[in-house]
């Protein structure tokens, strides 16, 4: 009785936060919250992922069908980025947006500094990278990404890297570049041509030395060695798919998502139903694991011991895990239609699965894959922890 007296008082009090959202703020530590995109309503719900509860609910942050988020360094804020070139500064303890500015016309994604002090946003339209100041979201630079003949390049695969720098792929012009930011005022700009045909999305590896791009217009992805900046881009798995008809790509991996354990890396082939297994530093082929679908993310848990995998359509009911010792699909998973993201828990003993068409969120065991928890969310995509504040590119 007294357990089920404590529980409905956690609920109460979780409901009543919620609601005067605006007028309470929480005096809890912020290690174990998160928050959990709604994204065709422009609204965020915060949660405790120890207790499997919704906190707050925020609304008004704009068009978030493709919004990514980072945090501040005391995991106090979020920020998010939204596909509508909105980015928004919200209060995880408050239930509050601090401010959102509208910097861009169409953005895809940002970064936050190494010193936590710069926020960078990366723009389909008008192309290049904004630098604001995390504390008040106002603008300190701005990076053009210009092709030949002057013409705007969308920028992907922003992520921020040692050294206090951002480093981002221009899509049109096949390129990438590092931006020094030790001077804010006069960025350092370093250009790096060749990447190959229509870079996508990148990643950077989690201890901030490679950066990884995917392409879309040919088979193959290039590495950047950010401790060797001399060396240029290396092209790396040019082959994958030869020989080999691709299929109709209905949504594009995240290669923000992928899987780095230990001395390997899990990386989605686009257009085949395969994740291909790759050592690191050398970059070669060490093998293919054949998968369910398309993957869109495929993500490492904590511990480097297992990757689990989503899909396109039409098989985006489905996740698959994958065990990286024996590189072996050792169970299957059907949340149901829309698996739209995965995000562990910081030491990796849960996942939680954002489930769009069912308007929910779905937490699981990562050990025996029982579902732990359903946490009603309108729409849901993205799912972010604050243990993203203290890791490298994320």
């Amino acid at each position: 009785m007294r357990r089920l007296l404590q529980a409905a008082c956690l609920v109460l009090a979780s409901c009543s936060v919620a609601a005067g959202a605006s007028d309470a703020c929480l005096s809890r530590g912020t290690g174990d919250l998160g928050i959990v995109v709604e994204r065709t309503s422009g609204s965020l719900q915060v949660v405790d992922t120890t207790r499997h509860v919704e906190l707050f609910r925020i609304e008004g942050l704009g068009d978030l069908s493709h919004a990514s988020a980072v945090f501040s360094r005391d995991a106090r804020y979020a920020y998010v980025f939204g596909r509508d070139g909105g980015l928004s500064k919200v209060d995880l303890l408050c239930g509050r947006l601090v401010k959102r500015v509208v910097q861009a016309g169409n953005s895809i994604g940002g970064a936050i500094s190494q010193d936590g002090r710069l926020v960078a946003v990366g723009n389909y339209s008008p192309g290049g990278v904004r630098i604001f100041d995390a504390e008040t979201l106002d603008p300190v630079a701005d990076l053009p990404a210009t092709v030949e003949g002057g013409a705007a390049s969308k920028v992907v695969g922003v992520v921020d890297a040692p050294g206090q720098r951002f480093v981002y792929s221009l899509f049109e012009a096949g390129e990438v570049r590092v931006a020094d930011l030790h001077n804010p005022a006069q960025p350092a700009v370093t250009r790096f041509p060749g990447a190959g045909a229509n870079p996508y999305d990148a990643l950077i590896t989690p201890d901030g030395r490679y950066y990884i791009v995917g392409l879309f217009g040919e088979d193959g992805l290039s590495v950047l060695d950010l401790w060797n900046l001399s060396g240029g881009l290396e092209r790396i798995l040019p082959g994958y798919g030869r020989g080999e008809r691709p299929l109709p790509v209905y949504k594009m991996p995240h290669l923000e998502g992928w899987a780095m354990a230990g001395d390997r890396a899990f990386l989605p082939a686009v257009g085949h139903h395969q994740l291909l297994v790759v050592e690191r530093d050398s970059w070669r082929e060490l093998g293919r694991v054949a998968v369910h679908g398309q993957p869109v993310f495929a993500v490492v848990r904590p511990d480097g011991r297992q990757v689990w995998v989503n899909f396109a359509l039409p098989d985006n009911d489905t996740v698959q895990v994958i065990d990286t010792q024996s590189l072996m699909v050792i169970h299957t998973l059907k949340p149901g239609k829309g698996v739209m993201h995965l995000e562990f828990s910081p030491r990796g003993e849960e996942v939680w699965l954002s489930v769009r068409d069912q308007n929910e969120v779905q937490v699981y065991d990562t050990e025996d894959f029982t579902l732990k928890a359903r946490l009603p969310a309108e729409a849901p995509s993205g799912i972010f922890f604050t243990a993203r504040a203290h890791r490298i590119g994320l």
